[in-house]
Parts: C-alpha cells; sequence; structure tokens
C-alpha cells in the first residue's frame, strides 16, 4: 500500500537543522567536549542545567542515561521544569535570582563545567544561573538560539533586568539555531504554527557531546564513566562501581 503520510516538512527542516549544527557548530562541540573530557580526567563532575519549562528535559536526557556519562550532575529544581504546573513554571523561570539560588545550592567551585540548555537565552533563571555560575569561577557551555538572543526586542518583559544574553556569559556557545516562536509546520488553513523541534534538535547536541567526549577520553587513555541499562543483563552489576562512587557527590543520584 502507498505511504501517503505527509508530516509537511518536519522531518527535512528538523534534519536540514542538525546538517547545519554538524556544519557550523562542530568546532564548539568539540571545544564544549574537550572540557567535559577534562573534567573526567580530574575526576570532577560536569554540571548540566536547564533553564525552564521543555529546557530543561535535556538534562533529564543526559542523566542516568543508559550509553550516558555516569559523572553528570543535575542542577535540576521542580520549579523550573515540565512536572510543575505550567503556568507556575512559566513564572518562575521569570523570577528574577532563582536561577541564581539554585546555582548557590550545588556549591559550584572554581573551573567547574557546567553546561545550560535554554534555546531562548534571555530569561531570568538562566541569566541569573549563569552569573552565579561566573561569580563561582565556573568554565559555561551554552546550547541556545541565536535568533532569540538577537530577534527579541531588547526591551522585551522576559529578558533579564541586564539586558545581557546566555552568549554573552558563555566560554564555549553552541548555537542550536532555533527560530523564534519554536514551531516549524504551518497547516495549510490554520494560523497557528506547530510541532517544535527544539527537543529533538539539543537531544541530538547532548548526544553529540557525549559521544566526542568518549572519544577524548579513550583517545587520552582516560577510561570515560558511561552507564550501562541497569534493565538489561548484567546493567545493575556493571553499573554499581558508579552508583558508589558518585552518590556521595550527585545529589539527584
Amino acid at each position: 500500500m502507498e505511504n501517503t503520510a505527509c508530516d509537511l516538512g518536519y522531518l527535512d527542516k528538523t534534519i536540514e537543522v542538525l546538517r547545519r549544527i554538524q556544519r557550523e557548530q562542530w568546532d564548539n562541540i568539540q571545544a564544549a567536549a574537550d572540557l567535559m573530557a577534562g573534567a573526567i580526567a580530574a575526576d570532577h563532575l560536569i554540571n548540566v542545567y536547564g533553564g525552564g519549562g521543555h529546557t530543561t528535559l535535556p538534562v533529564g536526557e543526559m542523566f542516568f542515561r543508559a550509553g550516558g556519562l555516569s559523572n553528570i550532575n543535575p542542577l535540576t529544581e521542580t520549579g523550573l521544569s515540565v512536572f510543575n504546573q505550567a503556568i507556575k513554571y512559566l513564572e518562575l523561570e521569570r523570577c528574577v535570582n532563582y536561577g541564581a539560588s539554585i546555582v548557590k545550592y550545588y556549591d559550584l567551585q572554581i573551573d567547574d563545567v557546567l553546561l545550560i540548555f535554554h534555546n531562548i537565552g534571555i530569561n531570568a533563571a538562566t541569566i541569573d544561573a549563569a552569573m552565579e555560575a561566573k561569580r563561582a569561577g565556573a568554565v559555561i557551555i551554552a546550547v541556545s538560539s541565536s535568533y532569540w538572543q538577537t530577534e527579541m526586542p531588547a526591551e522585551h518583559f522576559i529578558r533579564h533586568p541586564s539586558g545581557k544574553n546566555l552568549f554573552d556569559l558563555a566560554d564555549v556557545c553552541i548555537d542550536d539555531y532555533n527560530p523564534v516562536g519554536d514551531c516549524t509546520v504551518e497547516v495549510p488553513g490554520f494560523d497557528t504554527p506547530i510541532a517544535p523541534n527544539s527537543n529533538v534538535v539539543d537531544f541530538t547536541i547532548a548526544h553529540w557531546l557525549e559521544i566526542e567526549t568518549v572519544r577524548l577520553c579513550v583517545e587520552c587513555g582516560v577510561e570515560p564513566p558511561v552507564w550501562r541499562s541497569a534493565n538489561a543483563p548484567g546493567g545493575d552489576e556493571f553499573n554499581k562501581k558508579y552508583v558508589e562512587k558518585y552518590s556521595p557527590r550527585v545529589k539527584m543520584l
């Protein structure tokens, strides 16, 4: 039977963005992976933060995930996540100093690596977190969109009072090219765009960072700490050494 399914270009548009990131952002991905591999070599944690709403999901994708790095330290706060009530987390991600209080709680140290996801990259919970991390002396990797940061009006109410963008504060910037408004598909006869692909893109960037980090570790003779599936035979037994090692240091384990 002929396949008549049509996604109105969603798949092609998503692949196009990913290919563009491969072409234009790969040096930045490698620079970020080099920092992450350095953290592993020094037996440091890799801290990961999402600035609110659905941008907290890549943090979960990197944490305690089969094939993922065991030294990931998620700087999580339920109030900012999609597991809070929607209108509440929307208010909290716009609340000045809220992001700073989260980073303070996790007590980052000089030269700690902090990976921040937020494709808008201008809201208070993101900028305050980045500012607090800089005060602590951490090194910041940012995954965000230059479009939101440059195209949103300077006086827009969701901007941090400082007017700063996430890329202004980061040491390594990875552009996910998310368009203002996020959505990618227009259905004929319907005037509201649908089908965001930012999480598909950011999840892919997260896994590319993991892949490059592991590759660099192996090249340097450093054993990367990687989880195996806890649900596969022998998974719990294999993971036990990492649970014992990181439970005292990773608050979410």
